[in-house]
């Protein structure tokens, strides 16, 4: 129902967003990408404002009920999930409000291809972005957001100037680095756990006109690594990824770098790639509009969709690693696993960065200057259950080996964690989540599919 009071059976609700408490609106919310857990809600509620989600919570909250904010259902690990409590569905707060001369308005349901195509026509760009655009603005703010940029920019979590958010009392507050900084810091890669993101202001960079994307392909992943440091050094590359991607004989390692120009200057080539290590020749060199090159996965999601393997289970894994313990984890990994493991559509991801921009507290990354973030991306058979039970306890035993090495991990995969984890997880971050937690969500209704309060 629309623009009346949702009825709940413990009360009356008024707001203007629409409740749907049918079979199938709850069955669709109790899934999520990963296809891994499924939970149920008791109901789901789409709101149609920030007042409408204050509303919600703070009924939840009388009720003791919780409640899952959900962006674009893109979780891996039931992580927007809430069993027997409220789906809050964000896609209808989408909005793009303002783009200011270096910043955008944006709410938090809206996907970040809304916000590229919203600011890109002004010259300006959000300075991280993540590879697959289609993710939700609250959901990456949440967890930190990655991308082959943040060696020179931080995550897009180091790049937010202010937030609207609901607290888990239903307060709506608005909080930045300088106001409610606690509630700032406790909210971004604070998966959920302390307030519901409504809007955001984000920072804005000039966008580049154009984009020479290079595909470099090695011998060895430690050969790739070892350009990858190079570039980080020199820092002449704007963008930079490394990926192992399956061929015949197994994994290719392959980096991916661009430079950003605005014609009639152009990139350098014979500069640019003179001391680098990879396989001579083999080189793939193309120039793209920039939209086209942030948003180059779109046929890539077309296809999987296409073959039906977009809907098939996902158990991702996702780590920070030392650069230090990189190359013997990956090596080792690129034995274990092999290119049938983890499905045509599957790969191994390199992103590296210096730590030093990094600035989000919560979002925990190991005590080393070079950290890589080492992603494995799978997609698992969608009638072997068997099969993704064995995925996620080797999820588990590579997390421990990592751990073990330094690494930490990036919360977005699909791993097995206790509290005793996420304590450890946090580390000195911990006490400041946990008395955060207290003040902003007293009743615990928020975020429950993480499973860490």
């Amino acid at each position: 129902m629309t623009g009346r009071p949702a009825e709940f059976p413990e009360g009356r609700l008024s707001v203007r967003g629409r409740l749907a408490h049918d079979k199938a609106s709850r069955s669709a919310a109790g899934q999520d990408f990963g296809r891994v857990v499924r939970q149920e809600p008791w109901a789901v509620f789409r709101p149609e404002s920030a007042e409408d989600v204050s509303a919600l919570v703070r009924f939840a909250a009388a009720q003791r009920r919780a409640v899952a904010p959900r962006g674009r259902g893109h979780s891996t690990f039931g992580q927007a999930q809430a069993a027997d409590g409220i789906v809050l569905d964000l896609s209808g707060l989408r909005a793009v409000h303002e783009v200011g001369p270096d910043f955008v308005d944006v709410d938090a349901g809206a996907s970040w291809r809304s916000v590229v195509l919203a600011t890109v026509p002004r010259g300006l760009t959000p300075p991280v972005l993540t590879d697959y655009l289609g993710l939700s603005v609250g959901g990456t703010l949440s967890v930190g957001g990655v991308g082959g940029v943040t060696h020179r920019h931080g995550m897009q979590t180091d790049n937010v100037l202010r937030l609207d958010v609901v607290t888990g009392d239903g307060v709506a507050r608005t909080c930045s680095a300088h106001t409610e900084s606690t509630l700032f810091h406790a909210v971004l890669g604070g998966l959920g756990q302390c307030g519901v993101i409504t809007r955001a202001r984000l920072r804005l960079v000039p966008a580049p006109a154009r984009v020479r994307r290079y595909k470099l392909y090695y011998a060895t992943p430690r050969r790739l690594t070892a350009d990858q440091r190079r570039l980080l050094a020199s820092d002449r590359f704007p963008y930079l990824e490394g990926q192992l991607k399956p061929d015949a004989s197994g994994w290719r390692p392959r980096l991916e770098a661009a430079s950003f120009f605005s014609p009639p200057e152009l990139p350098l080539d014979e500069s640019l790639l003179d001391d680098l290590g990879h396989e001579r020749g083999s080189e793939e060199i193309e120039d793209l509009s920039y939209v086209d090159f942030v948003d180059r996965l779109t046929s890539s999601e077309a296809d999987l969709r296409a073959t039906g393997e977009w809907f098939h289970p996902h158990p991702w894994w996702n780590a920070f690693l030392p650069g230090s313990t990189v190359d013997d984890l990956v090596e080792e990994v690129a034995a274990r696993v092999t290119p049938d493991d983890i499905g045509a559509g599957g790969a191994l991801l390199l992103y590296p960065f210096t730590r030093r921009r990094l600035t989000t507290p919560l979002v925990r990354t190991p005590d080393d200057p070079v950290v890589f973030l080492f992603a494995i991306l799978r997609t698992a058979p969608p009638d072997q259950p068997t099969a993704v039970e064995e995925i996620i306890r080797l999820n588990r035993a590579l997390y421990e080996q990592v751990r073990a090495a330094g690494g930490t991990r990036y919360p977005v995969g699909t791993v097995p964690f206790d509290r005793a984890d996420w304590v450890r997880h946090f580390g000195t971050a911990w006490p400041s989540l946990h008395e955060a937690k207290e003040r902003y969500d007293p009743h615990h209704v928020l975020t429950p599919g993480q499973g860490i309060f």
